[in-house]
């Protein structure tokens, strides 16, 4: 009995993780769908069996048989409180699930790539751009290319809230998403804050282990004002953010190539990349395994931070269509 009654605990809270992911009321059919691109099989039947518990627990809110549920104030309490213990490696998870996702051909420059979304407020969303623009053009970040979007409009799978202006930008995840459809596993380690010194990496000083953590690293750093992106764009000296990845060191030559085409398509993001079990920005590497160190998507959105901007981030959040980009000096 106890065993049922965590298992439909957790299925709970992925329902529950679902309706915070959303801006609006959604229903059963929508919430099994979305369940089942985070990789939880549950039926339209069993998901509405389980609303009806957490309607009954105070958890949502029925707003009509057609508008479907939204999170109450005690459903969003405990969506940041529940299971802690099943949100360990929750960063892992996500990158792991991104890089599923992710479907892009760098050769024909079609399907959808993996994508950070930042919430800026609207009064604010015109000088983000001017203190971002910098990082951009240092390129400090994955790419250059990015999607916006006003309120009430989506971003994926995110709707952008009322007063607020979204902002995609490309994740590091799509180098994983790339590299798994031509075979090549990757090890997704650590992400940190690097140093830079004279316009080149020198090394890491502070990491968090993805599989150790309930949340995406950047998105911590970036609220501790850990980063100095703009200084870092100015002048060549400073801190961004940063990921630590290893693959085999038999697969170098494939890594090497699918990085090339990624780069033609606009899709960078590469700072390092070493050669088998060579020690990289003083990260040991293991026997036979090649470290590579990439840029955080969100060191533009850092920047802004930076300045006093207030941002809502969401890393590592969803997938777009690659048609769907346009370069930043756009906006």
């Amino acid at each position: 009995m106890g065993f049922e009654t965590q298992d439909v605990e957790r299925k709970m809270l992925a329902i529950l993780k679902v309706l915070s992911d959303s801006q609006e009321a959604i229903g059963a059919r929508v919430i099994a769908r979305r369940l089942k691109d985070h990789g939880v099989e549950l039926g339209e039947r069993a998901v509405r069996y389980h609303l009806k518990l957490m309607d009954a627990r105070g958890l949502t809110q029925l707003l009509g048989r057609r508008d479907g549920r939204v999170l109450t104030e005690q459903g969003i309490d405990e969506v940041g409180s529940a299971l802690v213990k099943d949100k360990v490696g929750f960063a892992i998870s996500r990158i792991e699930l991104l890089a599923f996702r992710t479907d892009f051909d760098p050769q024909n420059r079609t399907g959808s790539v993996p994508v950070n979304v930042s919430l800026f407020p609207k009064a604010q969303f015109k000088k983000a751009l001017q203190v971002m623009k910098l990082a951009f053009a240092a390129g400090l970040c994955v790419s250059d290319l990015v999607a916006v979007a006003d309120e009430g409009e989506s971003l994926g799978e995110l709707v952008v809230p009322e007063g607020r202006v979204g902002m995609a930008t490309v994740c590091s995840v799509v180098v994983n998403g790339t590299l798994l459809k031509a075979g090549v596993p990757m090890d997704s380690r650590f992400s940190g804050i690097l140093q830079i010194r004279n316009g080149k990496p020198l090394r890491f000083v502070e990491l968090i282990q993805y599989s150790g953590c309930s949340l995406d690293p950047s998105e911590v750093f970036i609220r501790a004002r850990m980063t100095s992106v703009a200084e870092v764009a100015k002048s060549g000296n400073g801190k961004v953010l940063a990921t630590y990845r290893e693959v085999p060191a038999l697969c170098w030559p494939i890594v090497e190539e699918m990085v090339t085409k990624l780069k033609e398509a606009g899709l960078d993001g590469l700072l390092v990349m070493g050669h088998a079990s060579e020690t990289v920005c003083e990260i040991p590497v293991e026997l036979n395994r090649v470290g590579i160190v990439l840029f955080n998507g969100l060191n533009p959105v850092a920047a802004a931070v930076e300045a006093g901007i207030e941002v809502e981030n969401h890393g590592m959040s969803t997938i777009i269509k690659y048609q769907n980009l346009i370069k930043f000096e756009e906006l």
